[in-house]
């Protein structure tokens, strides 16, 4: 049994923000921090008060965690990062809102006086004395107290106070990890009902101290807003799980499978039950957690040809085929569309078709004294454009062995069934439709629009790029086409795009509706025959290919990270040596961490993954450098070791630090507690000891991941996510079973285990009252924590 907490994010936009420049704009961006902790920045919005991101994120926590604050900052060149305003979510807040906090939320002022950080470890006692009883309070450590002094670290002392009276500790200089050990006592009058207050501080020699934190029993505390500073809007949902062990959710997983099976020969009972009991607004959730089920299975296919059997002739859309796209499909896009994406990113170039939105002046000189005029404009940029759009069908039509075999098989799958289901002449071009409807209106065509969503950029396109993806991918609300079926169209903006064009087969859907954008019509009927010959190429699947795909449809590959790195370089011994960080490139596996001067240079081994203890961030004043993080590790003799490395950003720390633990989760002899510091000389640098072996002032963060489109399946996960969602239909589902019990042609149906095999239904709600029994046996032997004696810091 594992207890898990997820936090799904969605940072969507911002509006009303205040001017931080002066040309009287901001360049927001967002960072999220989960306990005052770091672990998502957005990307920067350039020149706006209303931005828009977008991002979505899901991050794996301990159930332990508090809060959740969205820090809005505006970027700055020059000088330090201005802070706009945030919004913190209490994880008890996110508890009240099972379906999710949805919605906008006001920024709040941050005053620097309130933003505390950190955790204080106290001891309590109450003492007999011959006259009254007094009241101990021993004054342990602190860890992760905020830095308050430039070099990176605060000067904290304590003062603890009580029925009027204070008391102080001694300053520990240079550490955001103290420890005092030091003891004060005071009277307990009878009926005195003050409360205990511990309050931290960092000592300044000149200017006033600065307020760390403090610590109040039985105490209350009230928020307030100080201004209009703009809204966040946010979709924040929080999950916790008991995850049973696997046995437990196999007669779930058989029954469902047994349903796929079965719905190839002919539409089963439960799938189409659940489709029909699933809300909207929680069916894309549903139907990929499905499909990961299924693609752990080996089912994927099955289970997506039975949808597209059900869907067909509907009006809904087949929203499962995304989400095969989204999970299966992702390491496919990169190669096919990454190289297109770079180019255009890195070329920067003046792009515009639309002769009312030319700007010459933007175009710079063709020649050494004569401007461009505007036709030379135009024609340049159908060349830029015609030159993407050719070098992305090219890429296409090369990549038929690239593409998934799952990828393959649904396509393959949907092609057939749409071919059935419209025979004549005249509907010869919807498979191809149908296909190209997913591949490219909602797959390919959103990745140009959004590379950063994709996971193609790290950043968001500057104006000048985001026109020119803009125009090779334009969104237009075209409505619904005559030529293809009401279900192959996306019910929101159809994408009347070169690509699309292009996957629209030379029907009237593919005629430019503004006659400027005519230019592109040569490339895109050329590029008919291209993406024609690709889909029946894809499509042409043996069986043989079929049968090993259900060997092979696991995602895990042995690459799991790979990129440029800087890794420390110690020079000299004591206390004044010094360090420099030397670039490799590194490969993170499933077997090993390795580096490499070059990426196709011959790699040596680093880190062997079983030897993995914690990964971990380093403190900034360490190494007078940010996004420093470590990982501690034994070599082949069980010594004790420490790598340094360097990522170049907030979130390539956070990536890289996710990958390290997800593949080291199961080691043995993982590390509770680390040093945020270096030992440097003869003492720690975070918390001054100096035993070299000391255990650690800090707490490690190993179940701190963020979720990535290629991390390996979790199939027990799954199998629980789905259990909760069909909990959450059961009464529905026993009110159908019902009035199927009560139909004419139908007898009297068991309800314990022994069900028939003909009553899928009851057998389904068997299994989820024995899963619920399982669940309540689990909670029941759960051994009860024991409180923590190391107290957060509040304002």
């Amino acid at each position: 049994m594992a207890k898990r907490s997820s936090l799904s994010i969605r940072i969507v936009e911002g509006k009303n923000l205040p001017a931080k420049d002066i040309t009287g704009s901001s360049d927001p961006y967002c960072i999220v921090k989960v306990d005052n902790e770091p672990i998502i920045r957005t990307a920067t919005v350039w020149k706006t008060l209303c931005p828009f991101w977008g991002e979505e994120y899901q991050v794996h926590l301990p159930p332990t965690f508090h809060s959740v604050a969205f820090y809005v900052m505006d970027e700055d060149a020059l000088s330090r990062d201005d802070v706009i305003g945030k919004v913190c979510l209490t994880r008890d807040t996110l508890a009240t809102h099972p379906k999710g906090f949805s919605g906008w939320a006001r920024l709040m002022e941050v005053d620097p006086d309130e933003e505390v950080q950190g955790e204080i470890h106290l001891r309590l006692e109450v003492v007999p004395g011959t006259r009254a009883c007094r009241l101990r309070c021993s004054v342990l450590e602190a860890r992760d107290l905020a830095p308050k002094d430039r070099n990176g670290a605060s000067d904290p002392f304590v003062r603890v106070r009580y029925n009027g009276r204070m008391q102080e500790t001694s300053i520990v200089k240079k550490s955001c990890y103290p420890r005092w050990n030091e003891t004060f006592e005071f009277e307990l009058e009878e009926g005195a009902a003050e409360a205990l207050c511990v309050e931290a501080w960092d000592w300044d020699l000149v200017s006033r101290n600065d307020f760390l934190g403090k610590s109040l029993v039985e105490r209350s505390q009230a928020t307030h807003s100080r201004g209009n500073l703009g809204s966040l809007q946010l979709e924040v949902r929080l999950r916790d799980e008991t995850v049973l062990p696997s046995g437990c959710y196999q007669p779930l997983v058989q029954l469902l499978c047994r349903e796929v099976k079965l719905g190839t020969q002919g539409p089963g009972q439960l799938i189409p039950l659940i489709e029909e009991t699933t809300s909207t607004e929680c069916r894309q959730d549903v139907a990929t957690t499905l499909l990961k089920l299924f693609l752990g299975q080996g089912l994927a296919k099955d289970f997506l040809d039975l949808l597209f059997q059900l869907e067909l002739g509907r009006t809904s859309e087949a929203w499962e085929g995304v989400a095969c796209l989204r999970v299966a499909g992702m390491r496919y896009l990169h190669g096919v569309l990454g190289p297109i994406i770079d180019k255009v990113f890195e070329e920067k170039k003046y792009v515009e078709l639309d002769p009312s939105k030319v700007e010459v002046k933007d175009v710079g000189c063709s020649g050494l004294h004569r401007p461009q005029t505007e036709a030379e404009v135009l024609e340049q940029s159908a060349q830029t454009l015609r030159s993407h759009l050719g070098a992305l069908l090219s890429a296409l039509t090369r990549s038929v062995r690239a593409c998934p075999a799952v990828v393959r098989a649904t396509f393959r799958q949907l092609f057939r069934r749409v071919r059935e289901r419209f025979p004549s002449a005249q509907d010869e071009n919807l498979p191809f439709i149908a296909v190209t409807s997913f591949l490219c209106l909602r797959f390919i065509s959103p990745a140009i629009m959004a590379p950063k969503l994709f996971h193609l950029r790290e950043r968001h396109a500057d104006a000048r790029t985001s026109r020119t993806l803009l125009l090779l991918a334009k969104v237009r609300d075209c409505g619904r086409r005559r030529e293809m079926p009401r279900w192959v169209l996306n019910k929101g903006p159809y994408l009347d795009c070169a690509v699309q064009n292009v996957g629209n087969m030379d029907t009237p859907a593919s005629r430019a509706k503004e006659a400027w954008m005519e230019p592109l019509q040569p490339t895109v009927r050329q590029g008919v025959a291209q993406l024609k010959d690709f889909i029946t190429k894809l499509v042409d699947i043996q069986e043989k290919e079929e049968l090993d795909l259900q060997r092979t449809l696991s995602l895990q590959a042995p690459l799991v990270k790979e990129g440029p790195l800087f890794i420390h370089r110690t020079k000299g011994k004591g206390p004044l040596m010094s360090s420099s960080f030397k670039k490799l490139y590194f490969s993170l596996t499933t077997e090993a961490l390795s580096f490499a001067k070059t990426p196709s240079s011959k790699k040596s081994t680093l880190i062997k993954l079983a030897n993995i203890r914690a990964a971990e961030k380093v403190e900034e004043k360490s190494f007078s450098s940010s996004h420093v993080m470590q990982v501690i590790y034994t070599d082949d003799v069980g010594r004790p070791q420490t790598a340094y490395l360097q990522c170049k950003c907030v979130n390539e720390l956070n990536q890289w630090l996710s990958a390290l633990r997800k593949v080291s989760i199961n080691n043995t002899g993982l590390l509770r507690s680390y040093h945020p510091g270096v030992f440097r000389g003869d003492k720690w640098s975070c918390c001054h000891q100096r035993d070299k072996t000391d255990l650690g002032c800090d707490k490690t963060r190993s179940r701190v991941t963020l979720q990535e489109w290629n991390d390996p399946l979790d199939h027990d996960l799954e199998a629980q996510l789905i259990y909760r969602h069909l909990l959450g239909v059961e009464a529905t589902l026993r009110e159908k079973h019902q009035q199927l019990r009560a139909g004419p042609k139908t007898g009297a149906v068991p309800t314990g285990p022994g069900e028939a095999l003909g009553d899928p239904l009851a057998q389904l709600l068997q299994v989820l009252q024995d899963l619920r029994e399982a669940h309540r046996a689990s909670l029941a032997g759960s051994p009860r924590s024991e409180p923590s004696r190391l107290l957060e810091l509040q304002t």
